[in-house]
């Protein structure tokens, strides 16, 4: 086993534990919480270490670093999902590998994500992304729509020609009423999602909590947690 993937096998079981501990402390099953690995700024090779560890799910956020990433680990048995916030003119790009879209905040790109799904002849999750920093009906600083948007966009999505509607995401906000309190964010974020559901049942993913907070978004209730830096290292500063 090469250094690196002692390395990353051990900080995988580490995470893994955490989140093994959280579900216990929840009352939840460890097979409800899917790790989603964030491999942003984190070269192709550690994706294929992380494959053979196990992983099945990971994430980036920058199109021009993931197209390559992807197609160089197209080999491999995973699920991609964008999480950055996404221009319109790197959808036809994104939607080639992304089978899952967490960041989708406004019906410009809804309209662009379904043209090139069906284009591709592909099928494409998409996630909510939820701005708790955001006046109601406005968006946040990292991207999101505030809970006021929410119905229309998701009404937007369920009804879009190769989409799928998954669910919300979210942000831990680092401003507004909801900075500092992560768990306060997390169960909005799940009160927000059970309302999707009354129109959306298969609605049922909810992306939330990263390295320093994955164990509030397991108690609030979240499926999905991405984690980067606890399982691939500090990241570099990106220049």
């Amino acid at each position: 086993m090469t250094d690196r993937k002692a390395q990353l096998a051990a900080n995988l079981e580490k995470v893994e534990a955490r989140i093994a501990a959280a579900c216990v402390a929840a009352g939840r099953k460890r097979e409800e919480v899917t790790l989603i690995v964030v491999t942003k700024t984190y070269p192709a090779g550690d994706v294929r270490i992380l494959s053979e560890l196990g992983v099945r799910h990971v994430a980036e956020n920058r199109d021009q670093d993931a197209a390559p990433k992807a197609a160089a680990c197209s080999d491999l048995p995973l699920t991609w999902h964008f999480v950055g916030q996404l221009q319109t003119n790197k959808v036809r790009s994104v939607v080639g590998y992304a089978d899952v879209v967490q960041s989708v905040d406004r019906s410009r790109l809804v309209t662009a994500l379904s043209k090139e799904a069906v284009r591709a002849g592909r099928e494409v999750g998409c996630l909510i992304q939820v701005a708790l920093d955001a006046d109601e009906s406005g968006r946040g600083a990292r991207g999101g729509v505030g809970p006021d948007g929410i119905e229309e966009l998701a009404d937007l999505v369920a009804n879009a020609p190769g989409l799928r509607l998954g669910g919300l995401m979210t942000v831990a906000p680092l401003t507004g009423p909801y900075a500092g309190r992560q768990r306060d964010a997390f169960d909005r974020l799940m009160e927000l999602a059970t309302l999707v559901r009354r129109n959306h049942p298969a609605a049922n993913m909810v992306s939330a909590g990263m390295s320093a907070d994955l164990e509030q978004a397991v108690a609030a209730g979240a499926t999905h947690v991405r984690v980067g830096t606890a399982v691939l290292g500090v990241r570099p500063r990106l220049g």
